[in-house]
């Protein structure tokens, strides 16, 4: 990658132009080395290029972002042999006769593990979550070697305490890598969403699940963009549909699902979404739900008092540092929250709402001296919101949210 940029960067030189270093490292070849190299590398690596892969233009171009998007679920496959070796391992040897069919080639791998087609004598079809050797063992190099590439001069501040944050990822990252944990997640969503007819939550199969294997329900279902040649009022319903269950984890289920990787997302033959990757859901606490409800309320009515209490109370700015700080993170809060009361259906596919937030904070990200690192919780139902809005772009859908959050205000 460096010899590519260095090598773009002397041919701006000998077009007469003065060299772009950033425009230089973010060329499509280099886009594809790095997508090569994080799917090989897997685990926390891999996650992170997913991460960029949903980022929406303001600082990598879109062509790179698309590019990227192959990490969402086509990473390289295991090798056969590595596949009946860790099959083996889980199940014992002869596994086999216990299926009318398997497929050995993958249908999906993403950044932990791949999934397999695979028939019971009954006719029962089932997806097989099948975990990548090594993958949970390599989790804390990972994060120690991220750490200690944001520790360099420069990238942040020297008194920015980001030890709790990456010891929060690290946690996630372990919790994610344990199939056993993910599988009480997916019957606990499955239970408590099968009376929604707007989603499918495939059943757990507990027979053939263990530490790093899940076995589930194998549900029919093509890509959620898919939904983006629907008709307008499909991909309306879809996109509600999708926000209304991030409030209903946040106020009503206790727990939040917080991936927003969109290969997690699939669309049903019958229209419904299907809700795959549980592996990184967080309980969310009831002190947590009842501040975030004092949050919403005060947001809609712009109550700036209020929302300064209760993003205090939350964690998204330290009440010790400058209130002038404080100040403008509210300002940036209700910029955001605009949409929630708006009368009538907010349309996100021609929304600016994320570039103007980028603007308007630019101060923040200047001010290196007044960085905070917020509670992990935060950031990661931030991670979901952001992915949900991101996702409703993509759909170009038009939402009436003031109806959707009022209801749990």
């Amino acid at each position: 990658m460096i010899g590519s940029t260095l090598g773009a960067a002397m041919g701006q030189m000998l077009g007469g132009t003065r060299p772009d270093l950033v425009r230089a490292a973010l060329t499509p070849g280099n886009a594809v080395r790095l997508a090569g190299g994080l799917a090989h590398l897997r685990g926390a690596a891999m996650k992170l290029g997913q991460m960029l892969s949903l980022e929406n233009g303001l600082v990598l171009p879109p062509e790179l972002t698309a590019i990227l998007a192959q990490l969402q679920a086509d990473a390289p496959a295991m090798p056969p042999a590595q596949l009946k070796s860790v099959l083996n391992a889980e199940w014992g040897a002869g596994w086999l006769q216990q299926f009318q069919r398997f497929d050995v080639r993958p249908i999906a791998a993403a950044s932990i593990g791949q999934v397999h087609r695979a028939v019971l004598h009954d006719g029962r079809a089932l997806a097989i979550k099948v975990q990548f050797p090594g993958v949970a063992a390599s989790i804390d190099s990972d994060l120690a070697t991220l750490g200690r590439l944001m520790r360099l001069p420069g990238v942040l501040p020297k008194d920015l305490d980001i030890a709790p944050l990456l010891s929060e990822a690290r946690a996630q990252l372990h919790d994610e890598a344990d199939y056993t944990r993910e599988a009480d997640a997916l019957a606990f969503y499955h239970s408590r969403l099968s009376g929604l007819p707007a989603f499918h939550v495939p059943a757990l199969y507990a027979p053939f699940s263990t530490s790093r294997i899940l076995a589930m329900e194998f549900v029919d279902s093509d890509p959620i963009d898919a939904l983006c040649h629907a008709p307008q009022a499909q991909r309306d319903k879809a996109a509600a549909d999708l926000i209304d269950l991030v409030l209903r984890e946040i106020f009503e289920l206790g727990q939040m699902q917080t991936d927003p990787n969109f290969a997690n997302y699939r669309l049903a033959p019958d229209g419904r979404v299907v809700l795959l990757d549980f592996g990184a859901s967080r309980p969310i606490q009831p002190q947590t739900s009842a501040q975030y409800r004092a949050l919403l309320v005060a947001l809609l009515a712009e109550d700036r008092l209020g929302v300064s209490a209760a993003m205090a109370r939350l964690g998204y700015f330290d009440p010790a540092k400058r209130a002038d700080r404080a100040e403008l993170i509210v300002d940036l809060a209700l910029q955001a929250s605009a949409p929630l009361r708006q009368d009538g259906p907010y349309d996100f596919g021609s929304s600016t709402l994320i570039a103007d937030l980028a603007m308007a904070g630019q101060s923040i990200g200047q001010a290196r001296d007044l960085w905070h690192v917020p509670p992990a919780d935060l950031l990661f139902l931030h991670r979901k919101i952001g992915g949900m809005f991101l996702l409703a772009q993509r759909l170009r859908a038009n939402v009436a949210l003031r109806p959707l959050v009022a209801r749990w205000a």
